[in-house]
């Protein structure tokens, strides 16, 4: 098949960046890494990316698709080159280029390191000493654990963009992956830190990280799972966790966010006097409800039920988000008969695809 590719050239050493186009011939198996394997062999040899097993799981070939973080041996290239798309490959974002498609991934493994990835097992010599796991408690951070270090989270993460010093959804997720381990005992010293600036509640939730995953460690949920267990070990002296417990006893109280009652509540009383000015320039143009009477929402007795609940189950911290993914994943892979649908560990349907955007995306403004 004819495939033809856009691929923006970086030239580090003279800071010269260029948009170049190449066309070859490929199999029509071959996967968007095969057809660089083609370029790179056959037309230009200076083209310069990142490759290993070619198989979905060293993450070496993370880059930008039309925009969209990919792996590259995970992509075919057949429906592309059908429907005459020339696709705009990129390096990933948030990463410094160091050429072409390659990025200096070691600010993104400073933010791993950060994270304290290793298990801490409260003793210092182990001994004979055997702590079993059961199959359940694995199956707690078995989302988190599939993550490959690909980068392709970092690079869509809207946060990291305007803070580079966020930790990341990447760092993040591989938090949870040893708060959720039976086996550590430092649980409350990592969510301590995990809580400081730049940590779990400067995430935006714009879930790109979730969309662009090639393997579903679905990041955004770690960092829910995160804030949800912080708040448990009543680690909530961050703005965010203020906001968030609002935002409970408000839907549980009237069935909506009472947003009159959020800044003083989140921020205190001191911050909310210096917004009052603000404030009322909001009112003058009713964008501010009035905070009395309360507002009710007319079925509030769902809200509260819920609220209930979820408490009578007892499932709070990353529990419960980990009890609603399972039930979720046995909604979503059923086989129309109230059967769950077998379902190989990557195969169809395993993972979710990376998002790939349509025809509007060819003229490569999503990869600037």
């Amino acid at each position: 098949m004819q495939v033809a590719l856009k691929i923006w050239r970086f030239d580090a050493e003279k800071g010269e960046r260029a948009l170049r186009e190449y066309e070859i011939d490929a199999p029509e198996e071959a996967t968007l890494l095969d057809c660089l394997d083609i370029v790179k062999d056959r037309l230009d040899g200076t083209l310069a990316y990142r490759k290993s097993c070619r198989m979905m799981i060293c993450g070496s070939c993370g880059m930008r698709m039309d925009g969209a973080a990919v792996l590259a041996c995970q992509v075919r290239m057949h429906d592309v080159a059908q429907a005459g798309h020339v696709p705009v490959i990129s390096a990933m974002g948030n990463l410094p280029i160091v050429k072409d498609l390659v990025v200096d991934m070691a600010p993104f493994w400073g933010k791993i390191r950060a994270v304290t990835p290793w298990l801490e097992p409260g003793f210092s010599d182990p001994g004979e000493q055997e702590h079993v796991v059961s199959q359940p408690q694995m199956n707690a951070i078995h989302k988190e654990s599939l993550c490959i270090m690909c980068g392709c989270c970092v690079s869509e993460c809207n946060s990291m963009e305007a803070d580079p010093d966020f930790l990341g959804p990447a760092a993040l997720a591989k938090g949870m992956r040893f708060v959720g381990d039976a086996r550590d005992q430092a649980t409350v010293e990592r969510l301590q830190a995990y809580s400081e600036p730049h940590g779990i509640w400067d995430c935006t939730r714009c879930y790109f990280c979730n969309e662009r995953c090639p393997k579903g460690v679905d990041p955004r949920d770690a960092i829910a799972k995160l804030g949800a267990e912080a708040m448990k070990e009543g680690i909530d002296s961050d703005m965010g966790a203020k906001h968030a417990k609002w935002f409970v006893t408000s839907a549980k109280t009237t069935g909506w966010l009472r947003e009159t009652e959020l800044v003083p509540k989140t921020q205190g009383i001191v911050k909310s006097l210096k917004e009052v000015k603000f404030a009322m320039g909001l009112l003058r143009h009713g964008k501010v409800p009035p905070p009395f009477p309360p507002h009710v929402a007319e079925h509030v007795g769902e809200a509260r039920a819920l609220y209930d609940l979820v408490q009578h189950e007892g499932e709070d911290g990353y529990d419960g988000i980990v009890q609603l993914e399972h039930a979720l994943g046995r909604l979503e892979h059923e086989d129309g008969h109230g059967e769950a649908a077998e379902r190989g560990p990557y195969g169809e349907g395993s993972f979710p695809k990376p998002y790939l955007p349509g025809e509007e995306s060819s003229d490569g403004g999503g990869s600037e």
